[in-house]
């Protein structure tokens, strides 16, 4: 998934990005959530939504803070604002 820098990167790509890219069944609800109390995620989902995430939101993400982040959300933040 790539959206041109004049569509925008909503949270609505970013949710689908995930469930495209890593098979997670999330909504933009469970964004917000810990990723201790995320159903069925891992570190690697981590290693391969980065890889996924800086072509879909074309710009890069700076990895040492989305090492840090405590939920998608958080992670999708980073994303759009860096």
């Amino acid at each position: 998934m790539t959206i041109s820098s004049t569509d925008g990167f909503t949270l609505e790509h970013f949710t689908h990005l995930v469930q495209d890219e890593l098979g997670l069944p999330v909504t933009e609800g469970q964004l917000s959530t810990d990723f201790d109390e995320l159903p069925d995620w891992d570190s690697l989902h981590l290693l391969k939504l980065v890889t996924a995430l800086e072509p879909a939101a074309g710009r890069s993400v700076p990895v040492g803070r989305v090492l840090e982040a405590r939920s998608l959300k958080e992670i999708y933040d980073l994303a759009v604002s860096g």
